[in-house]
């Protein structure tokens, strides 16, 4: 590769490098599979930097695709002994970790597709064409996952915010609506 095309990539890298782990952790939920999600997509992607036109949605599908993948792989699937000890969940007083959290918990209770197309239209800023490109889909396709898994999300954000007298949480109604 010549040196212009090589500072290019690297620019490219640095700059899309946040994004790229954000979409992987998303869609696979953890940030070491993220990691080797990110750097197998970019090592796939150097040989073919040069005959790219849109290499920005190119490595999105990338690191889509190989963040599920890296999720099926064998080893992946070993459970250690830690795994039947069950977790306690606990609340931070901060307040911004518990709402991270219950996100997060909300955002893995949508069926992958839908939740990929939720992260990169609203997290991400993506377009709907280039969310469709990424998706491999048509358009209304990407749409269509999108409004279903917001939909999807907002339904059981609402569910939980039930407290326990059954009326809903005003501050979680009017930020799910």
């Amino acid at each position: 590769m010549r040196p212009h095309d090589e500072q290019a990539f690297r620019e490219f890298v640095t700059s899309q490098m946040a994004s790229l782990r954000k979409l992987a952790y998303m869609t696979c939920g953890d940030w070491h599979t993220a990691e080797d999600a990110v750097a197998n997509a970019l090592v796939k992607l150097y040989p073919r930097w040069r005959k790219l036109e849109r290499p920005d949605l190119y490595v999105k599908t990338m690191v889509y695709r190989a963040a599920i993948d890296e999720t099926r792989r064998p080893w992946r699937r070993e459970r250690t002994t830690g795994d039947g000890i069950p977790e306690v969940v606990l609340r931070d007083p901060a307040g911004m970790t518990d709402e991270r959290l219950r996100l997060r918990a909300a955002l893995e209770a949508v069926p992958a597709r839908q939740r990929t197309a939720v992260v990169l239209r609203y997290y991400l800023g993506l377009s709907l064409e280039d969310t469709a490109s990424v998706l491999e889909c048509t358009i209304g396709t990407a749409k269509s996952q999108a409004s279903r898994g917001l939909a999807k999300l907002r339904e059981l954000l609402a569910a939980e915010c039930i407290n326990l007298t059954g009326e809903p949480m005003e501050e979680w109604t009017n930020a799910v609506a």
